[in-house]
């Protein structure tokens, strides 16, 4: 017997929730725990600007078949008002949905998030999101089953596709994830293409500066405003709190040396994101620093062999002027500086066709998919 139940929100609860995926990925050699601290602070609201943005809340499947009560599946629901009010939108988001192979459970969580969210007045429904409104566990993977996840992509059995779209679920949009290796790409080639253009049209691409993070989070804040498409239904410029709620919550993995923003005199042009794939590093502390996790991985991330590359805007004024290539080229020279032999360029929407030609264009080949689906209410 399937039961599913709303769970307060609270830590011994949530501890509940976090939990299930130890379970479910037992023996799977590819699944990568999170930080289970992390995890249960994110969902407590810390540092997370999507739990900020409106009412959420979580479910859990239970088997009450045998003696006693087993938990079988999990899903995070909720509404973000600051989107459904820019976009003009009347939508709720799922995020963080697991689920055994069990069609029954999986359309009870369906059925209990779709129930919560009609009960709010809202009339669709979209996910799987990321859990913080950021650029982590977004999508379903539908391609790319071979191989563990670089750091903060979603992962997940090959039989969700086929839950979402039995229940009705429609693909809203895919999210690209790109491989690059470090050998394959042509460093001398671009290094004088961009010489060139950055003589031509005046700018520079700067190191991130840690002594000075509320000018980067500004300046990046003053990119977002004016590169972001309004035709992405699907995201908002973050405000500069969110920004800072971002960086804190990626603070523990940054390394200076992997974020760039390019400027011309004092004004802000592009900027490139990139962090270590600690995904290496926690696969070996499953889940756990203390009390002897953090030696692990302090040990284990000096090992680490990739990058993954999040965000990469330019305002439309610098765009066709080869900032995107200089801002990529001087992250493989530092990548390669510091031994990484691979990056993932991740996640990239469809619509987003600048960025999938960048990509491209500097030797990235697609390898995994992740989908976003919606349904009617």
């Amino acid at each position: 017997m399937i039961h599913v139940q709303e769970i307060e929100k609270k830590r011994n609860t949530l501890k509940e929730f976090v939990d299930f995926p130890w379970e479910l990925y037992r023996n799977d050699p590819y699944w990568v725990p999170p930080l289970h601290g992390q995890m249960i602070r994110t969902l407590m609201g810390v540092n997370n600007p999507l739990l900020a943005n409106g009412p959420h809340t979580f479910f859990l499947a239970y088997d009450k078949s045998g003696s006693g009560r087993k938990v079988v599946g999990r899903i995070m629901v909720g509404v973000n008002e600051k989107l459904n009010r820019e976009k003009k939108k009347n939508e709720g988001y799922i995020s963080l949905f697991e689920s055994v192979n069990n069609k029954e459970v999986a359309f009870a969580l369906f059925q209990a998030a779709a129930g919560w969210l009609k009960k709010k007045g809202l009339s669709v429904m979209v996910g799987p999101v990321s859990p913080t409104n950021g650029d982590d566990s977004r999508g379903v993977l539908i391609k790319g089953f071979d191989g563990p996840p670089v750091l903060m992509n979603s992962y997940n059995p090959p039989y969700y596709q086929e839950f979402f779209n039995e229940f009705g679920f429609e693909k809203q949009m895919d999210l690209f994830a790109y491989h690059l290796k470090a050998e394959e790409m042509d460093v001398a080639r671009y290094g004088r293409v961009v010489a060139y253009a950055m003589k031509r049209y005046n700018f520079r691409i700067d190191r991130f500066d840690r002594k000075n993070v509320l000018r980067e989070a500004k300046d990046i804040k003053k990119i977002l405003d004016l590169a972001m498409p309004e035709t992405w239904e699907h995201l908002t410029p973050p405000s500069l709190e969110e920004i800072f709620q971002e960086m804190q919550a990626l603070i523990r993995f940054m390394d200076e040396d992997l974020v760039y923003i390019a400027r011309s005199g004092d004004e802000p042009i592009g900027f490139v994101v990139a962090l270590p794939d600690y995904n290496q590093v926690l696969k070996k502390v499953n889940g756990r620093l203390f009390p002897f996790g953090f030696a692990k991985f302090l040990w284990y991330r000096r090992k680490i062999t990739g990058i993954r590359i999040f965000m990469q805007f330019v305002i439309p004024k610098f765009r066709n002027k080869a900032v995107n290539s200089a801002i990529y080229h001087r992250l493989m020279l530092e990548a390669a500086r510091k031994g990484y032999t691979f990056g993932e360029g991740s996640t990239i929407a469809e619509m987003n066709k600048e960025s999938i030609r960048n990509v491209e264009r500097v030797g990235g080949r697609l390898y995994r998919i992740y989908r976003i689906y919606c349904k009617e209410l």
